[in-house]
């Protein structure tokens, strides 16, 4: 008798507990209420997220036009456009309504509200001035034939046919906007390490020269003229940190990380038959190579999953599953889920193929 009763007791408490509102039954919030309150709280995040970009953006300008930037000044205007597209991906999430129009510069419009546009283009323009070349930099007046020529050259070298050698100077194009927006010769207000049109470090720059070197002889054969040029851009470089020598520095970037796979082109080609995605894949040997190495070598490139934390550390800083709590959760990804979510190098990689096409037009 006696535990019937309680579990009558309990089920009628439970029933009061579920009917009942919450001023009668503290500590209860019905669904709508806690759904309003989530919301809020991403709104209220959003909002704190815009406020602190626009306030390092106005304090940066103000840093500039004073001369008195801090060590690395892009790191945290960086961190607070990443931070407002996070904010905002939580918000569209749980509020899909909020999801407004295209943007200029391609960012999916669940990521970024179009309204801030301008707040955007101050942000490059901050960055143009914090990464401007240094004085003693050496430009070109052709910076962008120089890359699809090298990258031409130097598959030629390895063994590859003109037509897929014209692949590698596009993919070499796209590596260059990828890294600097097509801007020669640039610092890095992000790191101390990475400077030029390449954004090589200096170990990086000296195993270029090195394999350059090994091949340079190879290229004089059936391009003596590149080698003409070469040897004018080595002797006006002189002493002078050969990463902001344009020409100097694409050559020993690209001799560096991306020609040894230059081979693998045609394979390439076949399996990834859009030329954006063949810049991205390239783009990864900057970001993550080993796993990208390991993707090439597993035979089914697109399905090659990682998982290793490391490796998605190194993705998340370079803007791939940067944004909103969804992305940052995930543990793992394949290779055509990392190129998806590379769209904030679309417009990069679109202007790439738009140039090389100029390129070749006027050849």
């Amino acid at each position: 008798m006696g535990t019937k009763t309680t579990i009558a007791a309990a089920t009628a408490a439970f029933a009061l507990r579920v009917l009942l509102p919450a001023a009668i039954c503290p500590g209860f919030t019905p669904p709508a209420q806690a759904q309003a309150a989530a919301s809020a709280d991403v709104l209220a995040t959003y909002d704190n997220a815009l406020s602190r970009f626009k306030s390092i953006l106005s304090e940066r300008r103000s840093q500039l036009e004073a001369k008195r930037l801090p060590n690395l000044p892009g790191q945290a205007v960086y961190l607070a456009r990443n931070n407002l597209i996070s904010a905002y991906k939580d918000l569209t999430d749980a509020m899909p309504s909020k999801i407004g129009r295209r943007n200029k510069f391609g960012i999916p419009p669940a990521y970024f509200d179009a309204d801030n546009e301008p707040l955007l283009d101050e942000y490059l323009k901050l960055f143009d001035l914090m990464e401007a070349p240094p004085a003693n930099a050496q430009s070109s007046p052709t910076p962008f034939k120089d890359v699809v020529d090298l990258g031409i050259a130097i598959a030629r070298a390895r063994g590859l046919d003109a037509a897929n050698a014209q692949v590698a100077g596009r993919i070499g194009l796209g590596i260059f906007f990828a890294e600097t927006n097509g801007d020669q010769n640039v610092g890095n207000a992000r790191s101390n390490t990475y400077k030029g049109s390449f954004q090589t470090g200096p170990s990086e720059d000296q195993n270029g020269r090195k394999k350059w070197a090994a091949i340079r002889s190879s290229i004089a054969a059936f391009d003596p003229q590149l080698i003409a040029r070469d040897e004018k851009e080595e002797a006006r470089a002189g002493g002078l940190d050969h990463r902001f020598n344009h020409w100097t520095a694409v050559r020993d970037g690209l001799m560096n990380a991306h020609a040894e796979l230059f081979l693998q082109i045609p394979s390439i080609v076949k399996r990834l038959p859009n030329p954006i995605d063949q810049m991205k894949l390239f783009e990864l040997i900057q970001i993550i190579p080993s796993p990208t190495r390991s993707a090439l070598r597993s035979g089914n490139l697109p399905a090659y999953r990682v998982s290793d934390p490391t490796v998605m550390k190194y993705l998340r800083n370079n803007s791939v599953f940067a944004f909103g709590k969804a992305d940052r959760a995930r543990t793992s990804a394949t290779f055509r889920e990392i190129m998806d979510a590379m769209w904030l190098f679309n417009d990069k990689f679109e202007r790439a193929r738009a140039t090389f096409a100029e390129i070749t037009a006027a050849r």
